[in-house]
């Protein structure tokens, strides 16, 4: 597709297959088109490596965190299961929102845990919230150790953020949906991969190796979770798509 904007005569231009679309330049359907464009050439530019939380880096679109953050205050889990943990960001950011809430926890899972991320969580002042599991997300042995940590009629959410394969997501979400309590979810991250197979840092394989493959055909075997992007508790726009690296990601237990 070829997008021109022309910024004197407000209008946008899409032309595919040599058929060519005339919009308005200030509409929401040139508003998804461009956010579409500006949301793969911002992953290629490593734009979310720029962002921390309370002194860790966060490495998430920061849309995507005030969408977890609308959930995180609807749902008011007990627990947080994130797996995947990196520089440790993102768990500092939801204890912040359990400390926030007064209530709820972190429980954080990596194959690897670095020894300096790890001494920084361990000294953050918001250590109390979390706990740091290391070993394969998959592993039975890593399963079995999470749910031990979280006792009968505790509110659950589960966050995938580790290895992105579509195989790796779909035996994580078999591995821990059903931790997932009533009415709330599980989410499979980064299904932003499906559209940047083309681009310069992209690979090939991720136009069908991705979560958001995984979560779909999840949804069709399991029809106590449902694939949809939670409503906006708030909205004064004609706008009804998140900008997001995690498309498709949303599962709801009914």
């Amino acid at each position: 597709m070829k997008i021109i904007i022309d910024s004197e005569l407000h209008t946008l231009t899409c032309i595919v297959n040599e058929q060519e679309k005339v919009i308005d330049l200030y509409t929401k359907e040139a508003f998804e088109i461009i956010s579409k464009q500006w949301v793969k050439l911002g992953w290629n530019q490593k734009y979310p490596y720029n962002f921390s939380w309370m002194g860790r880096p966060i490495i998430q679109l920061p849309e995507d965190l005030i969408r977890i953050q609308e959930v995180i205050s609807e749902v008011k889990p007990d627990v947080i299961v994130e797996t995947g943990i990196a520089h440790g960001g993102s768990l500092i950011y939801y204890a912040s929102l359990c400390k926030a809430m007064s209530r709820g926890r972190v429980i954080g899972i990596d194959i690897e845990i670095k020894p300096h991320n790890r001494q920084a969580l361990e000294r953050h002042e918001l250590a109390s919230f979390i706990t740091l599991i290391e070993g394969s997300s998959t592993d039975s042995q890593v399963v079995s150790q999470v749910k031990n940590l979280i006792q009968s009629g505790e509110t659950v959410l589960v966050l995938l953020d580790s290895c992105h394969t579509k195989q790796h997501v779909t035996n994580e979400l078999e591995a821990y949906h059903d931790l997932v309590t009533h009415g709330s979810y599980i989410v499979a991250t980064d299904g932003i991969m499906k559209d940047l197979f083309d681009v310069p840092n992209g690979k090939p394989e991720w136009k069908w190796d991705h979560p958001t493959a995984a979560a779909k055909e999840f949804a069709a075997k399991h029809p106590e979770f449902v694939l949809k992007q939670p409503q906006w508790p708030f909205s004064e726009s004609e706008l009804t798509e998140n900008i997001t690296y995690w498309p498709g990601a949303w599962l709801r237990r009914q």
